[in-house]
């Protein structure tokens, strides 16, 4: 078994598919996480930065889905 590997790009393209599904826009979501600014929001999206696990289970609540719908796992090369 290999050890589990995000994937980071794909986790932020998740992200802003889930965004896109619920017809948010990144202000919704800054708003609801309480941010001043949508920074973050944008790292997540490009890949640049994963949200912290207490983000991830906001999202999940707002997007109306599970932490592992959200996440994806970088698939190995075989």
């Amino acid at each position: 078994m290999e050890y589990p590997v995000l994937n980071v790009i794909a986790t932020g393209e998740r992200i802003r598919e889930l965004r896109m599904q619920k017809g948010l826009k990144i202000d919704d979501i800054r708003e609801f996480m309480g941010f001043e600014s949508c920074q973050a929001i944008y790292k997540w999206q490009k890949g640049d930065s994963l949200p912290t696990v207490e983000n991830l289970f906001a999202l999940s609540r707002l997007f109306d889905t599970s932490i592992d719908e959200i996440l994806v796992e970088n698939e190995m090369e075989m």
